[in-house]
């Protein structure tokens, strides 16, 4: 999904309608490093070679790690789920792995809970 070259990483990166609220000082977005950063770097241009596309991703972890709301933008894009870009230093493919391991988790506690073993036993 390309941006078009005018449209600020503040609009395609960190939408304040669907942000939750971090605390009384405001929304997490507002404390974002990306905010200051190109779009393009967190989101591919269409048709992106794979050594282009891996490279930026890098990129754009390493702004990821020095952002003191890290972990609130990758709860964001987990919890939305946000298809494209990297939020809170993973891919949408890393993402995808993420998700997929808390729903096997959650999954496995349902099955060992202590009420699912009478349910059974019944």
């Amino acid at each position: 999904m390309p941006l078009p070259p005018h449209q600020s990483l503040q609009v395609a990166a960190v939408p304040s309608q669907r942000a939750p609220a971090r605390d009384q000082a405001g929304p997490w977005h507002t404390e974002a490093v990306c905010r200051r950063d190109e779009a393009g770097l967190f989101f591919a241009p269409s048709k992106e070679p794979t050594a282009a596309r891996l490279a930026r991703e890098e990129a754009a972890k390493r702004v990821c790690a020095r952002c003191p709301v890290m972990v609130e933008c990758r709860e964001h894009a987990l919890l939305q789920p946000e298809p494209y870009g990297v939020w809170g230093g993973l891919t949408a493919a890393e993402r995808r792995v993420v998700l997929a391991r808390r729903r096997r988790r959650e999954v496995e506690l349902k099955a060992s809970s202590p009420g699912s073993r009478i349910a059974a036993a019944g």
